[in-house]
Formats: structure tokens, sequence, C-alpha cells
């Protein structure tokens, strides 16, 4: 069998599997998906990415609320120990110092996690929508025409 027979073979095959098999966007006819015991290995909506989304920035609103909030007395007070000659005053304001470093860091952190999730339901849509069009039935079927 020549090369030309084999490929047109090849692509009545191929012709033949994409108009019996070739489903885009739905199930598979058993129910199958959505990685609970299926074929999938890992399985994220984006409904579920700005979920977590959303918790890290209630957590970054809470917290940038809540974390500084004894901050002005905190001061005042190191502030009186220290000019009342209690060397507490300098721990305490050390002790200060670690806690709002580490209460930036968490911050800093919440506001990375939501940005990025939500970058990435932005970026999984854009995609999407790319190879809904790239891959559209009319798209493939012109190539085996």
């Amino acid at each position: 069998m020549s090369f030309d027979e084999m490929w047109g073979q090849a692509r009545s095959n191929a012709t033949a599997r994409h108009h019996s098999s070739m489903r885009l966007n739905q199930l598979a006819s058993s129910g199958g998906g959505g990685g609970r015991g299926g074929d999938s290995d890992y399985t994220v909506t984006s409904s579920d990415l700005k979920s977590v989304g959303n918790e890290a920035q209630e957590l970054f609103h809470s917290l940038e609320r809540d974390a500084f909030h004894a901050g002005t007395q905190t001061g005042k007070a190191y502030n009186d120990l220290i000019n009342d000659g209690f060397s507490t005053g300098l721990a305490l304001s050390s002790a200060w110092d670690t806690w709002r470093s580490q209460a930036e860091a968490l911050l800093s952190a919440c506001a990375h996690i939501h940005n990025h999730l939500e970058d990435t339901v932005i970026t999984h849509k854009k995609h999407e929508e790319v190879l809904v069009t790239n891959l559209s039935v009319e798209q493939l079927d012109k190539h085996f025409k």
C-alpha cells in the first residue's frame, strides 16, 4: 500500500472516529468526570478558584483591621516604659516590630494569593475561549475534507 493510500485510510478512520466520538464541553455518557474516582487526576473549577481567592481577600481585610488595632497603644506603652527607665520597653518595642513585620508578610501573602487566583480564573477563561474557537467542529472538519 502506498503512502497516499495509507494516509487516505488514516484520514477516513480519523473522520469516522471524529463523528462517532468527538465530544466537546460535555460529560462522558457514563456520567463520569469531576474527579470523583473517574479518569480525571485533578479538577478545579473557576468557582473553586474564586472561592479560595475570596477567602484570602476576606482574611486580608480582617487581618488588616485586627492586626494593627493595638499599634498606637503599644507604641505609647513602650515609649512610656523606655522613658521611665524600664528595659521591658525595649522588649515590648521589639515584640511589636516582630508582630508588625509578620502581619505585613501575611497580608502580602493573602493579597498575592487573591490576585494570583483571580488572574488564573481570567486566564483560564481566555484559554477556554481560544480553544472553543480554534477547535470548533467546523475548524476540525475542514482539515479532514
